[in-house]
């Protein structure tokens, strides 16, 4: 993204501004990421800095993330031999001590 621009559309389908731009645009860009329902990044010298998202997408991520370090813990606590339906058993309680 060339320095004396606003926002572009990455072809990632981002909103990118740069840093220099970031004050001028930045209701634009918040704009864009509410109501478009697509990511926002800063960029310092063509490359993404920071990243905004929508408030879905933030939620989603996270209820994600914690899935994810659920399914782990599970994983490191039972052994080859744990059927499926216990491993799952085990990933849900690890999920209600993350509560």
């Amino acid at each position: 993204m060339a320095a004396d621009q606003g926002i572009q559309i990455a072809e990632d389908g981002v909103a990118e501004v740069s840093m220099t731009h970031a004050r001028a645009n930045l209701t634009a860009l918040l704009r864009d990421v509410r109501y478009g329902k697509r990511s926002g990044a800063f960029t310092e010298r063509g490359e993404r800095s920071a990243y905004v998202v929508p408030p879905e997408f933030y939620e989603q991520a996270m209820s994600d993330r914690r899935r994810s370090l659920a399914f782990e813990a599970a994983l490191r606590d039972c052994n080859m031999d744990t059927q499926p339906h216990a491993f799952l058993k085990l990933m849900f309680e690890k999920l209600e001590e993350m509560d």
